[in-house]
């Protein structure tokens, strides 16, 4: 199954350094039946792109809880045995956690297939989305209009080989 793990560049940078990024389990997203459900869609590129959007979104309150991370949204790319990865098949048509998966292993970053991150000019709404979070979870409109902000920024594909000039 191909998997989108959230990360930071803080993250990705100490996984680069041990060669795999966990300790498992790992939080992520896929292709699971509740998002084929709720998405209404067969195009798989499409639902891949609705696990990418939602690993990115974790990805920000992964953001939230580290202030001295730069403020750009991490997402790694791996395809991982289905046999390492678990999910509720009952899961809820919810959009928080629609998609969502667990990981029984850590990901070597050999492995990984991608990885995708925001680029330099989302940082300004991607660090004020990160600051008003909480309130967008309470119902504030004027957050979540912030939050939606952050979301409209297309994080960029980048091959595994250019990680290191990624996290320098």
């Amino acid at each position: 199954m191909r998997v989108y793990i959230p990360t930071t560049l803080p993250r990705l940078a100490a996984a680069h350094e041990a060669g795999e990024l966990g300790p498992a389990p790992l939080d992520a997203f896929g292709v699971t039946p509740g998002l084929r459900e709720w998405y209404v869609s067969d195009d798989i590129e499409e639902l891949e792109y609705a696990a990418l959007t939602r690993a990115a979104g974790a990805s920000l309150r992964m953001l939230a809880g580290e202030p001295a991370a730069a403020r750009r949204r991490v997402v790694l790319v791996a395809d991982v045995p289905d046999a390492q990865v678990s999910f509720d098949p009952d899961q809820p048509l919810d959009p928080a956690v629609l998609g969502a998966v667990r990981l029984a292993g850590a990901i070597r970053l050999a492995k990984a297939a991608a990885v995708h991150v925001d680029a330099d000019d989302a940082e300004q709404d991607v660090a004020a989305a990160a600051a008003v979070l909480g309130a967008a979870d309470q119902g504030d409109d004027d957050a979540r209009f912030t939050v939606d902000g952050a979301e409209d920024h297309e994080l960029l594909w980048y091959g595994m080989q250019e990680l290191p000039g990624l996290i320098a």
